[in-house]
């Protein structure tokens, strides 16, 4: 399912801004759960990141970022 949304380019900078502090926070839980040998935490938390990645990616192709 596709949606459909008018952003401003500023609109779409916030969300990029807010994805990275985002992608930010699982990239420091990854770390954490390796250090305590948490396997399953590693790969939810990396996951999570590298679609946060792709969604950012997305979006900073709309506005040539």
């Amino acid at each position: 399912m596709a949606i459909k949304l008018n952003l401003t380019e500023d609109e779409v900078e916030i969300l990029i801004d807010a994805l990275e502090a985002d992608m930010e926070g699982y990239v420091e839980a990854t770390k954490e759960a390796r250090g305590n040998n948490n396997r399953e935490d590693v790969k939810t938390f990396t996951e999570a990141a590298e679609r946060i990645q792709a969604l950012k990616g997305k979006l900073e192709a709309l506005i040539g970022a």
